[in-house]
Formats: C-alpha cells, structure tokens, sequence
C-alpha cells in the first residue's frame, strides 16, 4: 500500500520538501500530492530584476513539474482540514470541491503583504508575485508616456513621483532596480527628463534594512541617496489617496505610484486548517518541524514559527525555507518507516541585497562586502541557487546580451488580456481585424 503525502503549497518549502521525498523514498512507497495556485516555482530574490526588464520574466521561475517528476501536481488551494480525519478540502482553479485523504499533511502556504490600516491602502500595489512585478515595470513606462505628454508641470510631477514604503530587503531591491531602469529609459523621453524624476523611500524606523549591520545598511543608504533617491527615516503613511500620499510628518506627496513592501504575514487561510497558531498567525512546530499536537502534520517555511537554533523564530527567508524543506522531507519519510527524523539545524550564512549599477552589500558568515564584489558575489550565488540548468544559463545569457543593449521599453500590459471579438475596435474598423 502506498502512503499518501499532501504538500500544501508549492513555494522554496515545499517544493523542496517535495524534490527531497522523491530522492529518499522508494518509488512505490508513497503518493506524492502537490497543492499550489501555479505551476511554477517563483525565484524571488530575481524578482526585482524581473520588474526592471533585466531578467525575461519567464527565466525567473522554474516549472514544478520540471523539478518534480513522480510528484502529481494539482492547481488549486486546501481550504478545509480534518485531523481527526486526516482530510483536507481541495479547491480547484475551475470551482470544483474535493476531499484528498492524508497519511502526512505538509504545511508550505508562504506569506502574503502584511497590511496596515492606513486609509486607501487598496491603491497601492504589493510586491510579492510574478504578476506584480510585470504589471510594475509597464506602469513606470505608462508614467513616463504620460508625463512626457503632459503640458500641465504638475501632472508631470504626479506622473514621475514614486513613493515605496517599507526599507526592508523587498523595498530596498525594487526601489534600486526600478529607479536604474527608469533612468536608463529616461533618454526616451525629452520633456520627462526636462522635468525630472522623484523617488521616495518612507521607512517607519530609524533606519533601513534592519535584517542586516548597521554599516552595511548605512552604505546601501549613502549610495540610494548618491543617486538622487530620498529616504524618509522615522516616516509613517497615514493615507493613500487617489493621486497622492499623506505622510506622518503631514506633507502630502502627488503620485500615481504606490509600492508597499513593509515585510510579510502568514498566510491567512491557515486559520481555517485546524492546527495550533502562535501570536504572530504561524504554525507552531517543534525543532523537527511537526506541528505541535499534530503527529501527521508538518509546518514551514513563512508560514511557521520554526525554531532557529540561535534562539528564537527562524527569519523569513529563501534560505531557510530550503533547508526546512529538505529537513521535513526526510522527517515526513522517517514517519513512513524509511530513515530517521532529523530537528531543523541550519543556521544563517549571510544575506544580499542587491542595489543596482552592479553595486550591493553582503554578508556571509562573518565577512562583509560592499559595492561591486558583493554584487558579484550576489549574482554567483543566486545563479547557484535558481532550480534547474537551463534557467541558470538563461539569466546568464539575459545579463549578457543586457551588457551592451540598453532595456526595452515596450509596454506589454495588454499580454494576457485579448480583447473580444465584438471589442469596438473591431466595430469601428481598427487596426485589430480579424483575418478572412
């Protein structure tokens, strides 16, 4: 009889834990169920350079069923859980309802935009998937067609002020990488040159990047502020209006762009699986990753509050999610009988964040790094890390050929959205004919 393993979730978690079951369990021994929206695995460290046109965005995700071979890949999301049971409720893309039987339940949901109650916070835009990342750089391109049109001095200062909120990791990459392509495309546009970009960075502490030292911090800051970048410290969002922001320290700034990347919360749908939350809405698991009171229920990545044996909460991070995975994958086989269980040993070797114009900073282990070695450094280590040859080759080859091109500037929003056939276009003769 085989066991069934559900694996909710399809993020560096549990495509990880999955990868690492189908290397250490027999073939015939388990059925391997994977759960997630999509059918590919997001690099997010890559998603900045995503955004800004460095990186083809399909070379920034791999496909699951590239990285999984004996694993059966649904599309859809767990809704329901029954310990007692051991069910959970499946809902799939096209609206049906099943229930999946489970032998082990791994936990994998990630995280979403944590959220704040500022008034009109529903304008902005987060900063967490695949689909924000191209809708961001085709905005900052409409923002530049429309300000170099305008006539009107403060429409073009409405159209060329972008406000981020939040100097975490996510703030400060996006903020670094849009900000070099907007500049590069700047050329394109005389009249929106003439008047000149603003870019804004509000973080609510007294400095950024708290996840790292503080010199390594202050340098990111000296160099976004070298390139005309302001950064507003000890500054809150108090409300999004409809082309302007209001800020805490009560100036009103006029814009069309809102980025919020103020760091991350667990996903909301595990309130409704039936397992133990701590505080903070994350799984509480013990150091082998089973989630307390559950023994056929594991937890990780984002969405659970994993020892760090440091002391305290492991941090939300790419790197961590992997090794979790890895470690619940062999965990969950030594719970089938195959090996034994293992507790959650890994501790952090570093971070980089990337500052564009071949610049960053780095740590690993106790060195630091700064300028262009730790964006090197940065770029060896992800390309060593994205799943799968060929996606390694490709965004070396997207580099390379960047080298000595300048970034395109088409705006492809329309991709994905074909319009009817009844469109009025078509009413009207336009240029969208169909072939006879």
């Amino acid at each position: 009889m085989a066991w069934n393993v559900v694996i909710a979730g399809g993020g560096f978690g549990g495509a990880h834990a999955a990868a690492e079951l189908e290397r250490v369990m027999p073939k015939q021994a388990a059925r391997l169920i994977l759960v997630n929206d999509v059918n590919f695995l997001l690099y997010t460290p890559f998603l900045p350079e995503a955004a800004a046109g460095t990186l083809e965005p399909r070379h920034v995700v791999t496909p699951l069923r590239d990285m999984l071979r004996r694993t059966y890949l649904r599309l859809g999301a767990i809704t329901a859980h029954d310990p007692a049971a051991r069910t959970v409720e499946l809902r799939t893309h096209e609206g049906g309802r099943e229930t999946l039987r489970y032998d082990q339940l791994v936990l994998a949901l990630g995280s979403v935009s944590r959220l704040l109650p500022v008034p009109g916070l529903e304008r902005a835009i987060g900063f967490k998937s695949l689909a924000d990342a191209i809708w961001l750089r085709n905005h900052v391109i409409e923002t530049l067609e429309a300000a170099n049109a305008a006539e009107d001095p403060a429409q073009r200062g409405e159209q060329l002020t972008y406000v981020f909120v939040g100097g975490g990791y996510a703030g400060v990459e996006a903020l670094a990488e849009l900000q070099d392509f907007a500049v590069d495309a700047m050329d394109r546009y005389p009249r929106a040159r003439l008047h000149g970009m603003n870019w804004i960075l509000v973080e609510a502490a007294d400095r950024i990047l708290p996840e790292t030292d503080a010199d390594l911090a202050e340098y990111a800051m000296r160099e976004l502020q070298g390139r005309g970048i302001e950064v507003r410290l000890g500054t809150r969002i108090e409300e999004v209006a409809e082309h302007a922001v209001r800020l805490s320290t009560g100036e009103t700034l006029p814009t069309h762009t809102v980025l919020w990347t103020t760091g991350v919360a667990p996903h909301p749908s595990l309130r409704s699986l039936n397992v133990p939350l701590d505080d903070n809405g994350r799984v509480a698991v013990d150091e082998t990753l089973r989630v307390r009171g559950l023994d056929a229920v594991w937890a990780l990545g984002d969405c659970a509050a994993a020892p760090d044996p440091t002391g305290g909460v492991s941090p939300m991070t790419a790197q961590h999610a992997i090794r979790q995975g890895r470690t619940v994958g062999r965990n969950v086989a030594a719970a089938l009988g195959v090996g034994r269980e293992r507790p959650f040993t890994y501790r952090s070797r570093g971070a980089f964040v990337n500052l564009g114009r071949h610049k960053a900073v780095a740590k690993f282990l106790r060195w630091k790094f700064r300028g262009f070695p730790a964006w090197w450094m940065a770029r060896t280590y992800h390309v060593s890390q994205i799943p799968g040859t060929a996606r390694k080759l490709r965004a070396v080859a997207d580099w390379t050929v960047g080298l000595p091109f300048r970034r395109d500037t088409a705006e492809v929003g329309s991709i994905g959205h074909p319009r009817p056939l009844r469109a009025e276009e078509y009413a009207h003769g336009g240029t969208h004919r169909p072939v006879r």
